[in-house]
C-alpha cells in the first residue's frame, strides 16, 4: 500500500503536511504514517531529573502524534500508523524510510516565512538524492483551500 510518511511536531506548518498526507491516502487508497521525534538531549542531567525530562518528552511526542491520529482519520477517514521515536530526526527518519519498502513519499512542509527547518533543509540537500522515495514540501503558507485542491 501507498504511504505517506508524516513527521509531526509544534509547528502550524506540520498541520498542513499531516492534512496533505491524508488527503492524498485518502484518495489514493494509501496510508499515512505520524511520527513524532524525540530529540536526543543537548545536556544531561542528574539521573531523576533526565528521566523526567525524558518522560516529558516522550509524553508529548505522545500527545501529538495521538491528537495527529485523530485528526488524519477525522479529515480523510484513513487510520495512520501512529510511531513515536528517539534519536536525531534526519536519521530516524532515513532509518523508518529505509526500512518500510511501502513509504512512498516523505511530506513536509516548510515554514511561512523565515528559514526552512532542519528536516525540509536535510531532505532537500546534497542527500537527496539517496532516499528511495519523493519528498513532497507543502508551502507554509499555503490557503487551505489551494491545498485542498491540489490534495
Amino acid at each position: 500500500m501507498r504511504t505517506y510518511l508524516v513527521v509531526i511536531d509544534d509547528s502550524p506548518e506540520a498541520s498542513l503536511a499531516l492534512r496533505f498526507a491524508a488527503r492524498r491516502a485518502a484518495r489514493t487508497g494509501g496510508g499515512v504514517i505520524v511520527l513524532a521525534i524525540i530529540p536526543p538531549q543537548d545536556f544531561v542531567a542528574f539521573g531523576g531529573v533526565q528521566a523526567t525530562i525524558e518522560a516529558e518528552a516522550r509524553e508529548h511526542a505522545e500527545e501529538l502524534v495521538a491528537a495527529a491520529g485523530d485528526a488524519v482519520v477525522q479529515e480523510a477517514g484513513v487510520t495512520p500508523q501512529v510511531m513515536v521515536k528517539s534519536g536525531k530526526p534526519a536519521d530516524v527518519v532515513c532509518e523508518l524510510i529505509g526500512a518500510n519498502d511501502e513509504v512512498a513519499a516523505l511530506v513536509l512542509a516548510t515554514a511561512a516565512s523565515g528559514a526552512p527547518g532542519p528536516l525540509v533543509t536535510f531532505f532537500t540537500g546534497q542527500d537527496a538524492g539517496a532516499l528511495p522515495c519523493p519528498v513532497m514540501l507543502v508551502p507554509g503558507g499555503i490557503d487551505i483551500t489551494r491545498l485542498d485542491a491540489l490534495s
